[in-house]
């Protein structure tokens, strides 16, 4: 039986997973890079492949889960940023999904543009190289 946190965080990367199809589906259609990248973060999270193929079936609403640190936030921003480079083109649509997840997290709108630009000149950071960019990000735009 699962429990009331597990289950919690479960929904959680549910609604992260559908939050990144929402945005894969800006332009239109879900590009196949897009896809195997949606089935990679979904193993990432820990998701089974038969729960990734349902969140990729099902057509109902994204209700988005807001994280309450700029850690996890930021990390969402992450996996967002992959989703829009996944098919090697930056789609408008994308870019005005990622503007409003940047401003519904409440954090800067100058972020944008900085973490679009980081990623287009040096393509995806490992992860350390992600978390000195949470860390300059963190003082750059003053996320506390």
């Amino acid at each position: 039986m699962i429990g009331f946190f597990e289950h919690q965080y479960l929904s959680y990367k549910k609604n992260h997973m559908k939050n990144l199809l929402a945005l894969a589906k800006a332009d239109g259609k879900v590009h196949p890079r897009e896809e195997k990248l949606l089935y990679k973060i979904g193993k990432r999270y820990g998701l089974k492949e038969r729960q990734i193929k349902s969140i990729l079936e099902n057509s109902e609403p994204v209700r988005p889960v807001i994280p309450d640190n700029h850690h996890d936030k930021l990390n969402i921003l992450y996996d967002l940023l992959l989703m829009i480079h996944a098919d090697e083109k930056v789609e408008s649509g994308e870019v005005v999904f990622f503007e409003e997840a940047v401003k519904k997290f409440g954090m800067k709108r100058e972020l944008v543009q900085w973490l679009l630009d980081i990623f287009q000149a040096k393509g995806a950071p490992s992860a350390d190289d992600w978390e000195d960019i949470k860390n300059e990000a963190v003082e750059k735009f003053s996320l506390r």
